[in-house]
């Protein structure tokens, strides 16, 4: 039964889980974002009043 001889497999296993391991996380720490986040102020924002006539 040639599907239970792990000689081949567990190869394929092995170096496919070490590209994972060793390409993979280094191309995706290297991606960057198009919009950086910006740190917000503390200070609230100066709210003014409205001014609208209420009929």
């Amino acid at each position: 039964m040639p599907q239970l001889n792990p000689a081949p497999w567990f190869a394929i296993l092995v170096f496919s889980w070490l590209v994972f391991l060793t390409i993979i996380p280094s191309k995706v720490l290297k991606h960057t974002f198009t919009n950086e986040p910006t740190a917000l102020s503390t200070e609230k924002p100066k709210t003014e009043p409205w001014n609208w006539p209420w009929h």
